[in-house]
């Protein structure tokens, strides 16, 4: 049954051909009914006009337009040579119904006007002998319903149709729009992920950088110092590597890896391992806690984190052999401060006047878009006793 079923779906026409034939047929045994009734003379010119409203009705879907015409012409051929209405002239309903569901604008309003003026001409044409004016005009108002009713119901389909047409258009747009937006979600985490690739260079190959140096300064008089100096290089660089590996697969693909998993953004709690990373390098760091630690947006902890990162690798390269820093991190009630400053030599001009630059251009001015982002404010200069400070406020609910 489904079968056939699908099967009449594909094809409407041989459908609207099936019920052409039988209202062919009923018209047939109508009019095989009237010849053989006692003075009774049907009219020749009734045959052509029953075929071609069953062609009407055959062909209403491939053509609404022209069928609607044609069983136009046909309905004023039976006014003009006296031709009764008959069953065939169902097809006239089926013609609007078809002309107002999918046919042309114009074709649903000449259906209409059409079907609303069919009645009265009938009655003018073949009125009622034994009925007066009044009950031609009440009759005329009967045959007009299903003309009527006939449209209406060819309109409400049509309305339907594009109706459902406006939702899968919505659909598909909004479809669209969720897709543009997660590329453009993609492009921002790449971007992000750009912006990680450089706060992990800069950081552990400066180390490298500061633990070779020493190495190669006591390489004679303290072999134990420079061994520990180059097994601290070893371990710095294999961590910048698997990080380095791990963000330029993302920037690659932009999936994780099958053979493993991303390793976990670092956060606030981090701190301590990273400040003793630098100690470790030969910068004395003081590093205090203030307020009431709890947990934070993970936004607004790897924000802090990048900072003091970029903050000490800075001091490092700009401010000199025996400078120090401070790390201060203060817990407010609505946000997180930072404050690192540093009694170095301090940094080049352009790293505050011009938005930050670190040999490539991106150091402060890769903080300042980190915070931006999570919609604080850094400030970012000399100090007036000399090195350098900057300081941060991350709120702890995000920018609008």
């Amino acid at each position: 049954m489904q079968r056939l079923y699908d099967f009449l779906r594909r094809h409407p026409t041989w459908v609207d051909g099936f019920w052409a034939l039988v209202l062919l047929g009923i018209y047939g045994i109508g009019l095989v009914a009237t010849a053989e009734g006692v003075g009774n003379d049907p009219k020749v010119a009734s045959i052509p006009a029953a075929v071609g409203l069953s062609v009407v009705v055959a062909l209403r879907r491939r053509m609404p337009e022209k069928m609607l015409v044609l069983s136009a012409v046909i309905g004023v051929l039976q006014l003009v040579f006296d031709v009764k209405p008959m069953p065939a002239n169902f097809a006239m309903l089926v013609s609007i119904y078809t002309a107002a569901a999918v046919g042309e604008r114009w074709a649903s309003r000449f259906a209409l006007v059409g079907g609303l003026c069919a009645a009265p001409f009938a009655t003018m044409r073949w009125p009622s002998e034994n009925t007066n004016a009044f009950g031609n005009v009440l009759f005329t108002m009967f045959q007009i319903v299903p003309f009527a009713l006939a449209w209406v119901l060819g309109d409400s389909i049509r309305t339907r149709r594009a109706y459902l047409a406006q939702l899968e258009e919505r659909a598909d747009r909004l479809e669209k729009e969720r897709e543009a937006q997660s590329k453009v979600a993609v492009a921002a985490e790449r971007a992000r992920i750009a912006r990680e690739l450089h706060d992990v260079v800069a950081h552990n190959v400066s180390v490298m950088v500061v633990q070779a140096d020493g190495a190669a300064y006591v390489l004679d008089a303290a072999p134990d110092q420079a061994r520990k100096a180059l097994e601290t290089i070893s371990g710095t660089g294999r961590q910048a590597l698997a990080e380095m590996r791990r963000l330029l697969g993302v920037l690659r693909t932009g999936e994780p890896e099958e053979s493993g998993e991303y390793v976990p953004q670092p956060d606030v709690e981090q701190l301590d391992a990273l400040i003793e990373q630098v100690r470790t390098a030969g910068l004395p760091v003081d590093y205090k806690v203030e307020g009431t630690p709890r947990p934070l947006p993970s936004g607004v902890e790897l924000t802090a984190y990048r900072i003091v990162q970029e903050a000490l690798t800075n001091t490092r390269k700009h401010g000199g052999e025996n400078a120090g820093a401070s790390v201060r991190l203060v817990y407010f009630d609505d946000g997180l401060g930072l404050l690192v400053e540093d009694d170095g030599k301090g940094a080049p001009h352009e790293l505050y006047e011009d938005g930050g630059a670190d040999g490539s251009g991106h150091g402060l001015i890769g903080m300042r878009e980190r915070v931006g982002m999570v919609g604080g404010t850094l400030d970012a200069g000399p100090r007036p006793g000399g090195g350098f400070r900057i300081s941060a406020l991350l709120p702890l609910k995000p920018a609008h």
